[in-house]
């Protein structure tokens, strides 16, 4: 260990340093650099003059009455916003670490919850921190259940509270329409359907995520039924007229707006509104970073409320 801090070269150029020569670059010449880094010219000029004496390079040169960067300042440049960048997010890190800020979250998803949505959050709590890793486990029924009891989460979202957990009730449902390949019998069938109607073919329905459990996500019970294990696999199944499915609507725009889906006309209303649960192992255990993302999911849901 010893040997290998010895390898390590002191750097010759400080932070701040590279900050001058960034300023000059960015702000177009000395003058507006001072005002930038509220410095005087002649300080900043001294820096990025000190900066091409110690690396023995030119990083500017003149061309008619503006200074223009060299090749090797161009590459200098790109790597002095790199490096300050950097140090900013290692101190950012560091003040989140000594606020108890966590290193990773993991979360459960259930697979129904719309993942565009999802996405969207990651995104803004990774504005936040973007130090902080984030593991999404997508779920189907009892991987939920299994997952929290395993202590492999910090929270989940799923449309069913395991048993000895509470659960908060998000504000918007996802929402299941029955589908079928436009080509498939029952949409032949040219009528509202019934319940006996489905029975007589194939549903299709997605395995659930924990392996401990059998159960399906079952919306009829039929004779002629594919489990299967995703639900990309579930939409390109019922898209190639193999069977009929519950489906969430958000999952399936551009397969219903291409016409490879269509919603089944049954009989007393077709969608089901499945609601969504907002569960923590133990809420007085939850660390800060989980806490933010979680008020970020349930901010973004009530946005779309109110919209």
């Amino acid at each position: 260990m010893n040997q290998q801090l010895s390898q390590l070269s002191n750097p010759k150029i400080t932070l701040e340093q590279w900050r001058c020569l960034i300023a000059v670059v960015e702000g177009g010449g000395y003058a507006h650099a001072a005002e930038l880094l509220d410095k005087s010219q002649s300080s900043v000029s001294y820096s990025v003059q000190k900066l091409e004496s110690l690396l023995a390079v030119a990083v500017f040169t003149i061309s008619g009455r503006k200074a223009v960067l060299t090749a090797a300042g161009e590459m200098l440049y790109r790597h002095a916003k790199q490096l300050l960048e950097d140090a900013s997010a290692l101190e950012q890190a560091a003040n989140r670490a000594s606020a108890g800020w966590e290193a990773q979250i993991a979360i459960s998803v259930e697979v129904l919850f719309p993942i565009w949505l999802l996405l969207d959050c990651l995104a803004l709590f990774g504005e936040e921190s973007p130090q902080t890793r984030v593991e999404v486990h997508e779920m189907v029924i009892s991987g939920t259940s299994e997952a929290l009891n395993e202590g492999r989460v910090d929270f989940a979202i799923s449309p069913r509270i395991p048993v000895g957990y509470n659960g908060e009730l998000l504000p918007a449902p996802a929402r299941l329409i029955p589908v079928a390949n436009p080509n498939h019998p029952l949409h032949g069938l040219d009528r509202p359907l019934t319940m006996n109607d489905l029975r007589k073919y194939r549903h299709l329905v997605v395995r659930d995520t924990n392996p401990q459990s059998d159960s399906k996500t079952l919306t009829v019970e039929v004779a002629k039924r594919w489990t299967l294990s995703s639900m990309s696999s579930l939409i390109r199944a019922a898209c190639k007229g193999y069977g009929f499915s519950w489906l969430p609507e958000d999952k399936i725009l551009q397969e219903l707006s291409e016409g490879s889906l269509k919603p089944l006309p049954l009989q007393g209303g077709s969608s089901r509104e499945v609601p969504m649960y907002l569960i923590f192992p133990n809420r007085d255990d939850i660390g800060p970073g989980a806490r933010r993302l979680a008020d970020i999911i349930r901010g973004r849901l009530q946005d779309l409320v109110s919209q």
